[in-house]
């Protein structure tokens, strides 16, 4: 079991949801995470970081914090911002809610966040901002040693 962490701050610009979300999943990759367990927590951060760039600062570039945390087999991702805040987080919990339809904008974001991860909370505050936090538990795989690998190839080659 081990712990670690990573701090990264962005500023609120779209270019930079795929940096984040290449980042995590970086990050997470010590614990040797299946491509689906990668990919449910690229797709979380990548609606958690949109959401900030669309809706937190309006028409203004603002800052973005992303922590990640590794607690032994858990993953918990908080990602922040110090925009409007959202005045009413149980309803923009609600499928296809959305504050932005002039933008074509599907209201489905914590949705998918909640179902790609074991764990969502929203904090938020109006004018101060609105903290997301990602919690997801990687399942810990048993590392194969070199000999298992070779005798699983050779069996293969035999059939």
């Amino acid at each position: 079991m081990h712990n670690n962490y990573v701090y990264i701050k962005i500023p609120s610009l779209s270019v930079n949801e795929s940096f984040a979300r290449a980042a995590v999943a970086a990050f997470c990759s010590s614990l040797n995470p299946t491509m689906n367990e990668i990919s449910d927590i690229k797709t979380a951060v990548s609606e958690a970081v949109t959401n900030a760039v669309v809706h937190a600062y309006e028409d203004e570039i603002g800052e973005i914090e992303i922590q990640c945390r590794i607690k032994g087999q858990v993953v918990e991702i908080i990602i922040e911002d110090f925009g409007c805040g959202i005045a009413d987080v149980e309803k923009a919990r609600e499928p296809l809610f959305t504050t932005r339809p002039e933008l074509e904008r599907s209201g489905m974001g914590f949705s998918v966040m909640e179902s790609f991860m074991d764990e969502l909370v929203i904090l938020s505050e109006k004018d101060v901002g609105t903290k997301v936090i990602l919690r997801k538990k990687i399942v810990e795989k048993k590392q194969k040693t070199l000999n298992e690998e070779i005798d699983e190839e050779n069996s293969e080659d035999n059939e």
